[in-house]
């Protein structure tokens, strides 16, 4: 825990008796990157906004658990099934861009140059933290791409261990299927200054250089 509260305290304090205040900081504090002294300073926030911002959004916290589900065809979270990226016309079902999790689609889109479909696996296959093939939604892209219509997958999981290891698995399985499996380039940010890039991201520029 990021809070020096004594486990008893803690406890009690998750009660639905306990002190309002107390509750709502400990709750807030397991939000990830809030630490105790963030969620002290939302918790008071919370106290001196309007009681209609407060309604609204806890009215939007339950909804998010009520309404929100996994698209039927790319596994993306959405409250319509299937997915608006999955209805779009305009989009290609040529190609579908691979990515561990939403979030990483939405950074996809606001490059505003891919126009294909996408699926999400929901993480990244570690077998340290008991993460395996089967625990991702990796057979459904297999499906996907077994129906046929397919030609081009971009895996464009993280450029980690975890993230490596789940790309050559894909390249694996989807390869024998007859489609182009290709990898999102890493490399050196643009606007960045050379001798503050880290190594493995040098290595990995050098890997992907182009002629020009």
């Amino acid at each position: 825990m990021r809070d020096d509260v004594p486990a008893g305290a803690r406890k009690d304090a998750f009660a639905s008796d306990a002190d309002p205040i107390e509750r709502l900081t400990l709750l807030l504090a397991k939000l990830p990157g809030v630490g105790r002294k963030t969620a002290s300073r939302l918790t008071f926030f919370m106290m001196r906004t309007s009681e209609s911002y407060v309604r609204e959004l806890a009215e939007a916290l339950v909804e998010l658990r009520t309404r929100i589900r996994p698209c039927e065809i790319c596994c993306n979270l959405t409250a319509v099934n299937p997915c608006s990226y999955c209805t779009d016309p305009r989009r290609s079902d040529e190609c579908i861009c691979v990515v561990e999790q939403p979030q990483d689609l939405v950074a996809i889109e606001r490059s505003g140059e891919y126009r294909g479909r996408f699926h999400i696996l929901h993480g990244s296959i570690s077998p340290l933290d008991g993460v395996g093939p089967d625990d991702l939604k990796i057979q459904e892209l297999v499906d996907r791409v077994a129906r046929g219509g397919v030609s081009e997958i971009i895996i464009a999981t993280d450029p980690d261990v975890e993230g490596e290891a789940t790309a050559l698995y894909l390249a694996r399985l989807l390869k024998p299927l007859g489609v182009v499996v290709s990898r999102l380039a890493h490399g050196v940010p643009v606007g960045s200054e050379l001798e503050y890039v880290d190594h493995v991201t040098i290595q990995k520029a050098l890997d992907n250089r182009r002629p020009l």
